[in-house]
């Protein structure tokens, strides 16, 4: 079959290469100007910048697509892992190392709590049992409302009407260490005061998996699945933007695509990794949305967006980690203004991200590069990021300077920033979310934007916004589910 796929993230990329393994022809059409998605790479002044997503794991993801393809992923990228996976930083100044050492961990716990540590243990035999059962479902399609109640009386067995943090702090009793196991849906555009429990399986897949950086950057694994891609006979079209997918009235099937050239593109199956509600709104027209029309898709939950700045210094900062965590005054009354009141805060929490502190390559020598992020809402808010942004920009860069990174003004000599209308503009997110459909209960597996089209029957979804949902596992899963999906269907057309 010819298959389309609108985008070039990792859940796009994984789809296609496993489509065409399967003997499919595919043509991924992205519209910018490199591959990648949200993981977009800025190269500036000598420095280069991963536009997005960071943090690696469940590898195993990656080396199996190379092993279907009749490849090794070694010869492609060069995965290393990082130790620690985080060094997590509070105002009153203690930093508890993150790693995946068990007697290391249990002696980073000991320093702030010892009272914990059997609380830790108990939470960690309980974040097994969920990890054996929801990573069981992260490649297997929720297309029918029956897959959704095989699943009940596990979900109610696990607590997943909990949050992440109600779970935790029935284990934990530290404050800090409260917020050390649960700020890992944050991660993944969650709250962690509302994304069901079933999210604490972050912290065993870390442990069980490891934290893990592509020497070159996340742009690195992007040029390895492209070129794998290639390899086995892809296309990618870049510069080449979507702006409709054709739909056969009387079938209500999708036969193709129309570029912004006006270009008109047959196709047998069309593959979204497109925003799903940029999708919906903008690429299918109204008529042929029964079940998603403006209305459903408005009305779902739509997570943060993210002010992000990227900047190199001329001097390196070898007292920081590759990936830190700064957590700032407040955690839950932060994330309430970000998710619920939607209300842009004066104080924040940050990742920080130090990726020369691995790859001393990716800028001058004897330079660092960076950046950082901080939770913001969405443009449902009332934030107006044109005024906005400067001030949140020079507040953020003070609170480095201040509190971690001496002198910062004085030896910044690259330095580039998106905001929610970045999301919104150019990367075509809904509302300017950075993760698409909120993770909470209501809105997990079934209840989801379903990976097939519940509008079109050869419409297919990859990405954050539909099962299983954002982070590197969750899309390059949901690309797995794509193509099985399509296999499954191709299979049934021939037997019939």
């Amino acid at each position: 079959m010819n298959i389309v796929v609108i985008g070039s993230g990792f859940g796009g990329l994984y789809a296609a290469i496993l489509l065409q393994a399967q003997g499919h022809s595919v043509t991924i059409f992205e519209k910018r100007d490199k591959p990648g998605g949200r993981a977009y790479v800025y190269e500036q002044d000598g420095f280069k910048f991963d536009g997005g997503p960071t943090i690696i794991t469940a590898p195993w993801l990656i080396h199996d697509l190379f092993a279907r393809c009749g490849k090794r992923s070694e010869d492609y990228v060069d995965l290393v892992p990082v130790d620690p996976f985080y060094n997590i930083r509070f105002e009153d100044g203690s930093v508890f190392h993150y790693n995946g050492d068990r007697e290391r961990l249990l002696a980073e716990i000991r320093k702030f709590n010892p009272d914990d540590v059997e609380g830790y243990l108990r939470f960690l035999r309980a974040t097994e049992r969920i990890y054996k059962t929801g990573f069981a479902l992260i490649d297997k399609p929720f297309t029918r409302f029956s897959d959704m109640l095989r699943v009940i009386p596990d979900m109610a067995r696990l607590r997943s009407h909990k949050s992440v943090a109600q779970f935790v702090n029935s284990f934990i009793k530290d404050e800090r260490l409260r917020q050390v196991f649960s700020f890992h849906p944050l991660l993944i555009g969650g709250n962690p005061f509302q994304s069901t429990s079933i999210y604490a399986l972050i912290h065993k897949l870390e442990q069980e998996s490891g934290v893990w950086f592509a020497r070159g950057g996340t742009g690195a694994l992007v040029n390895a699945l492209v070129q794998l891609f290639k390899d086995i006979g892809g296309r990618i079209e870049l510069n080449a933007e979507t702006k409709e997918i054709i739909i056969e009235p009387t079938t209500r099937r999708a036969r193709g695509v129309r570029l912004s050239t006006g270009e008109t593109v047959a196709a047998d199956v069309v593959v979204s990794n497109a925003d799903v509600a940029f999708t919906y709104l903008n690429l299918v027209p109204a008529e042929f949305r029964r079940k998603y029309s403006d209305r459903k898709v408005k009305r779902k939950r739509y997570s943060m967006s993210l002010f992000v700045i990227y900047f190199g210094t001329n001097r390196k900062y070898d007292h920081v980690a590759h990936h830190e965590i700064l957590m700032g005054p407040r955690y839950r009354g932060l994330v309430d203004d970000i998710f619920r009141r939607k209300h842009l805060p004066e104080d924040f929490s940050l990742y920080l991200h130090r990726p020369t502190a691995t790859d001393p390559d990716l800028a001058p020598p004897g330079c660092d590069c960076w950046y950082v992020l901080s939770p913001v809402p969405h443009l449902g808010g009332t934030t107006d990021w044109t005024e906005k942004a400067q001030p949140y920009r020079d507040a953020i860069m003070k609170y480095l300077e201040d509190r971690y990174l001496p002198d910062l003004s004085k030896h910044i000599v690259t330095e580039h920033r998106i905001d929610p209308l970045h999301f919104r503009d150019t990367l075509n997110s809904y509302l300017g979310s950075a993760f698409s459909v909120e993770p909470i209960l209501t809105q997990s597996a079934w209840f989801r934007p379903h990976n097939r089209s519940q509008d079109i029957p050869n419409l297919y979804f990859a990405g954050a916004g539909t099962h299983p949902g954002a982070g590197l596992p969750g899309v390059m899963s949901s690309g797995k589910i794509v193509a099985d999906l399509i296999g499954d269907a191709r299979m049934k057309a021939v037997a019939n």
